[in-house]
């Protein structure tokens, strides 16, 4: 799932409840506004999806660790724990 694709359900998710709340305000008949409304509701499932997918996708990643001199912070620590005692 690349981010323009989760952007893409976003904006159509977003879409649809648009043109749900439109043709609310111009007296759309209850059939049609139903009809809209099950597709706005399989927009968000395919978005929630979409999301899932990016996030579990980001999770299984490497965390990305900056090299350190382990020595010295070993060091440092073991002065503190002498100063403590």
């Amino acid at each position: 799932m690349t981010p323009a694709e989760l952007e893409y359900a976003e904006k159509r998710m977003r879409q649809k409840w648009y043109d749900l709340v439109m043709a609310e305000q111009q007296g759309a008949s209850l059939p049609v506004l139903e009809r809209m409304y099950n597709a706005y509701i399989l927009a968000v499932e395919e978005y929630n999806r979409c999301s899932e997918q990016q996030q579990s996708k980001h999770q299984d990643a490497p965390i990305p660790v900056s090299p350190q001199n382990t020595s010295a912070s070993h060091a440092s620590s073991s002065k503190r724990r002498k100063r403590a005692s």
